[in-house]
């Protein structure tokens, strides 16, 4: 391993909670793209009950779970991880929220007339309100940096399956614009959210295999503009996938 590339060092929250959606394959698309450039990765997880140093990964990562197990994670977060994530944010640490977990790093979730607390590292809401589940194909347009701050556009694609409905508060920048299927909230053209290095979207299927310039993308960010570039990989049969997953959405 190059003697000034860093240990990327991961945090799953909730592993066994929040894994519906094939989430477990995101993390399995950073450890292999790093395994093959000579990077050392290492994972760890934070379930029930244990509190969250802010300052032991470079990268967070909480997917997707049933309203129930969202209510668990989402009284945990508050009492034992808050301080934690908010930590991680601040220092530009990656924060990656998927589906459930998008909801949790938003304000609050409200379900029927409850109220779920969420950690406010972005500035959204969810509401569950009347109407059919927005589920589907997507893919977005984003706008992000190659790690170091360069501009580019590309598209993220994947699948969206949820009943509640994101809204962005004024300065809230989305993650991407939507092409095809319904994100945030069914109307607004909008998906996901993003602050700095905190991402949230509903995009699963799971996201990052689907994916792999993203994955790419979140690796050079969480290891930092002091890292080495990232070496290039034969991703022939990542790019078929990315194209599969396009082409099933209409893009």
């Amino acid at each position: 391993m190059p003697e000034n590339f860093p240990t990327l060092r991961v945090c799953a929250l909730y592993p066994d909670l929040m894994n519906i959606y094939a989430d477990r394959g995101n993390l399995l698309v950073l450890e292999r793209r790093c395994a093959w450039r000579g990077i050392d990765f290492e994972l760890s997880s934070s379930g029930l009950g244990e509190e969250l140093d802010g300052e032991a990964h470079e990268l967070f990562y909480i997917g997707g779970g049933q309203d129930r197990d969202q209510r668990l994670c989402a009284e945990d977060l508050i009492e034992n991880k808050r301080a934690g994530l908010k930590r991680a944010a601040d220092r530009d640490a990656v924060v990656l929220g998927v589906c459930g977990g998008y909801q949790l790093l938003g304000h609050s979730y409200i379900l029927g007339g409850e109220e779920i607390e969420g950690v406010g590292l972005l500035d959204v809401t969810t509401v569950r309100e009347v109407g059919p589940r927005l589920i589907g194909n997507v893919a977005i347009e984003v706008s992000l940096g190659d790690g170091y701050g360069a501009p580019h556009t590309e598209v993220l694609a994947g699948f969206e399956n949820h009943g509640g409905r994101t809204h962005l508060a004024g300065g809230q920048a989305a993650l991407g614009r939507v092409l095809a299927g319904r994100g945030n909230d069914g109307h607004s053209r909008l998906e996901g959210a993003r602050s700095h290095n905190t991402i949230g979207t509903y995009l699963h299927g799971p996201l990052l295999p689907k994916n792999v310039w993203f994955a790419d993308w979140l690796i050079a960010r969480a290891l930092g503009p002091q890292a080495p570039p990232l070496a290039p990989l034969d991703d022939r049969l990542e790019q078929q996938t990315h194209l599969s997953a396009r082409r099933a959405a209409g893009v």
